[in-house]
């Protein structure tokens, strides 16, 4: 499946209705490893801290979208006991899409055609907020990608099985006030079996789970090819 999603785009492709190419994506570290950020965490404290920070990164830079994180691993969910409320082993802080970070209402757009699998508002402190999947199929094989964050009017007026068509305008990203409490982004991630979830699906990994994560949900690049 890797191969297959790998082969259906040639060139960059934008999830982000922005008049943006890839030399206007600025890569942004958000991992463990990041000793400066690391050092400056107690200033990043809030949602807010993180939109002011990610906003100088675009003035510095000239740049107009901010990306990173697959399999990166971070200090940001450290916040919220929906990721360390479980035994030590099963913290999830191993982040499994591709974020795309730009200012709040930047309208989100489909990179291949599509249906609607399924969407809800997913309300746990530092979770997706609304969220929409989308259903592709492509030589009689299914795979899913989920668009998380997003404004609240998103998944309003939606049903299951909509068609989306590449190219297509279909949601938002939401601010601080709906998407988990995040500077505006989107988390963008590739899903080849989805099981039975529905609007939903892990985002973040745990360390002994990531094997099977990493396989079942490809580098959003292999799509996008951002980098």
């Amino acid at each position: 499946m890797h191969n297959l999603i790998k082969s259906l785009t040639k060139e960059f492709t934008s999830v982000l209705g922005l008049d943006a190419y890839a030399d206007d994506f600025l890569p942004l570290d958000l991992s463990v490893h990041n000793e400066v950020l690391k050092a400056s965490l107690h200033a990043y404290s809030t949602s807010q801290d993180w939109e002011e920070y990610i906003h100088h990164l675009f003035v510095k830079s000239g740049k107009k979208v901010a990306y990173g994180g697959y399999l990166e691993h971070r200090f940001l969910y450290e916040r919220s006991a929906y990721f360390t409320k479980i035994e030590p082993t099963k913290v999830r802080n191993i982040h499994l899409g591709l974020d795309l970070w730009s200012p709040s209402h930047t309208p989100v757009i489909a990179p291949l055609d599509g249906i609607i699998h399924s969407f809800q508002n997913n309300l746990n402190y530092g979770d997706y907020g609304p969220t929409i999947i989308l259903e592709h199929l492509v030589n009689e094989r299914s795979f899913y990608t989920l668009y998380g964050h997003l404004t609240e009017d998103s998944i309003q007026n939606k049903c299951v099985g909509d068609k989306i068509q590449k190219g297509e305008v279909f949601a938002a990203l939401g601010d601080a006030s709906v998407n988990g409490d995040y500077a505006p982004h989107l988390h963008f991630q590739l899903i080849c079996d989805i099981g039975d979830y529905k609007g939903d699906y892990p985002g973040v990994s745990s360390l002994i789970d990531i094997t099977y994560f990493e396989q079942n949900c490809p580098d959003p690049n292999l799509l996008l090819k951002i980098y």
